[in-house]
């Protein structure tokens, strides 16, 4: 028996349809997961079981009863977004049961030992290896993310427990400790939803799936009745090569980049080169340090040893304005903390980067704009109802080939992918590596970090892999093996170089 229900929901905003006659069925005891392309409809469906939005038409049935008419049903449905929601300078303890009221620690004053004691036992539940007192900002991400979990769980209501990509930013074994988490919460009296773009996670956790396609249900059941192909197709109305690489096909020339003995913060003694017509891989668990030594080199963060030369001429460290007038763009895993202007159109957000392309006699030009934002739209696929839509309604992916296209608009010499198809559909990634493909066979030095090792092999021509803060190996893609490449990431195998 369906414990979440809704019939014939549906959804609309100005101009567009966002959900139409959506009927769902989830029951206790398993786990459900919501499958489609960005922009499919998961995020407002998501936003209407939860109560942060009404729905035009239909209805939303909890336990049997419509929340329209009595609210506190909301509060056995609880949410975990995709993003990092927790208060870093906060301790674990804190955040796990923050509001307080909410969870039985309000009033005038919070006995804070009874908060950290009372904090291990929901630790050692969800295998979270971090002390209540630490302060969040100081703990490893997986950790976080199992954080998360942990906060929606102290919720005695729940029943219902909605995970929006909870393992986008975790490597298998970081994946495999959320997973077992998620099972231990499997009983007759809960159920799991589960969002997920990763189709090895889709079947290696799912029970029941419906499918978003344009807004609609367009297929549902169990996951054991239908195949990896058969679901990509109804998620995108198309068949899509699973095989298909994308490394670059022109010669590699040239060293556009020479990266020599630097140190920073979480990292030691990293040397590599950038090639002219490649696309370079860094792979590594979450704390290995790859996102760090990226950020200094761009000069986000601080180096404490080492140079960086780029197409031979010394490169100015600890600088990003320097980077960026220098023709080096970084892009941030988290788009919507260091990549985008949430509140701002989709023409704000690009503009921004391109003042000196439409910049006029008496400041900037709207014409000259609203043409250069136009060619990017057209040129990266973005799907849009227009450039004055806000960029925060957009999908992840048409977000992240606005960041892209507008980087590109000031030619770039070295361009840093930091987990560019983090939450991103399928179709778009494809669409984003054959981007990445095309800038590297343009002459632009592609860097590509990521926590997929397929996406690393589909991409990437070299490999660089990296353990606790140092390279432990580089290697050729075509003729390197998983097995060869997770020793590697895992530290454990000899320190081996490409040809």
């Amino acid at each position: 028996m369906a414990y979440l229900e809704t019939r014939g929901l549906g959804r609309d905003f100005p101009g567009v349809t966002a959900l139409d006659g959506v009927d769902l069925s989830i029951e206790l005891g398993r786990t459900h997961i919501f499958a489609g392309e960005n922009g499919a409809g998961k995020s407002t469906l998501v936003k209407i079981l939860t109560g942060t939005d009404r729905p035009s038409r239909g209805q939303v049935l909890i336990d049997g009863r419509d929340p329209a008419e009595d609210a506190s049903l909301y509060k056995n449905v609880a949410y975990v977004p995709q993003e990092l929601n927790l208060f870093p300078q906060m301790s674990v303890a804190e955040n796990l049961f923050m509001p307080f009221d909410r969870t039985g620690h309000g009033g005038l004053l919070v006995n804070r030992s009874a908060l950290v004691e009372e904090a291990r036992t929901y630790l050692e539940r969800f295998g979270i290896e971090a002390d209540p007192r630490a302060l969040v900002a100081n703990i490893s991400v997986s950790d976080q993310q199992l954080l998360q979990i942990a906060r929606a769980c102290t919720n005695a209501d729940m029943k219902v427990l909605i995970l929006d990509e909870p393992t986008s930013s975790l490597t298998r074994v970081e994946v495999d400790r959320v997973f077992k988490v998620i099972r231990g919460l499997l009983d007759r009296d809960h159920a799991i939803v589960f969002i997920s773009h990763k189709m090895d996670e889709v079947f290696a956790i799912g029970d029941d799936y419906t499918v978003l396609r344009n807004g609609e249900k367009v297929e549902s059941g169990r996951i054991a009745d239908i195949g990896e192909a058969d679901l990509i197709r109804a998620m995108s109305g198309r068949d899509l090569a699973f095989d298909e690489h994308f490394r670059p096909q022109g010669p590699v020339t040239d060293t556009i980049m020479q990266v020599r003995g630097l140190s920073g913060a979480r990292f030691h003694d990293v040397s590599f080169d950038l090639r002219r017509g490649e696309i370079l891989g860094f792979a590594g668990l979450v704390g290995a340090g790859r996102s760090e030594v990226m950020q200094t080199v761009f000069g986000f963060l601080k180096a404490k040893a080492g140079a960086v030369t780029v197409e031979g001429k010394p490169w100015t460290l600890n600088d990003t304005s320097a980077s960026v007038d220098g023709g080096m763009l970084y892009l941030s895993e988290e788009r919507k903390h260091h990549g985008i202007f949430p509140l701002l159109s989709l023409r704000e957000n690009i503009g921004i980067s391109i003042l000196s392309l439409t910049k006029g006699s008496f400041g900037i030009s709207g014409g000259r704009e609203r043409e250069a934002v136009q060619k990017i739209i057209d040129d990266y696929g973005i799907r849009t109802s227009g450039m004055g839509k806000r960029i925060s309604q957009l999908s992840g992916g048409n977000q992240q080939k606005a960041i892209i296209g507008r980087a590109m608009a000031t030619r770039p010499r070295v361009l840093i992918f930091d987990e560019p198809t983090k939450g991103i559909d399928i179709r778009t990634k494809t669409e984003i590596y054959k981007i990445m493909k095309g800038l590297a066979e343009e002459g632009v030095g592609v860097i590509l970090v990521s926590s997929e090792l397929d996406e690393l092999k589909k991409c990437a021509s070299r490999i660089v892999t990296m353990h606790h803060g140092r390279i432990t190996g580089e290697f050729d893609t075509t003729n390197t093996s998983n097995e060869t490449l997770v020793g590697a990431i895992f530290g454990t195998e000899a320190k081996a170089h490409a040809n």
